[in-house]
């Protein structure tokens, strides 16, 4: 039998809940991902801050049950590795890049990119 669960919403230690962050729009221009978040504020992040900041499990590695960390191989990023192809939305949460070296696996949430564009401020 299965039993009903009650949804609640998740929410960062201290910090605002995860749908609170939003965008409006977001564009690549010269490579450069430009994100206008719903608040009015603009994000600008070059793909060498974007790419050298990707979460996947390859590249930051991955956790396991007991906390121990397993990292990717990192596969070496020649110059096709910090130009953007394209970049789609995940859900109501995340952008996910797609790189001129086929990698595409990282998932970017909305809190990670907006301060990966405030680090240039």
């Amino acid at each position: 039998m299965l039993s009903k669960f009650k949804r609640i919403p998740w929410l960062k230690q201290g910090a605002e809940s995860i749908n609170s962050l939003a965008f409006d729009t977001f564009e690549i221009i010269n490579d450069m991902l430009i994100i206008r978040w719903s608040d009015g504020r603009e994000s600008y992040i070059q793909p060498a801050v974007l790419r050298d900041a990707c979460p996947c499990a390859e590249c930051s590695g991955e956790t396991d049950a007991l906390g121990n960390l397993y990292t990717g191989y990192g596969r070496p990023k020649g110059e096709n590795g910090y130009q953007l192809a394209e970049v789609r939305t995940v859900g109501y949460y995340a952008l996910q890049p797609f790189w001129r070296d086929g990698h595409s696996t990282g998932i970017y949430r909305f809190e990670l990119l907006r301060k990966l564009g405030n680090e240039g401020e």
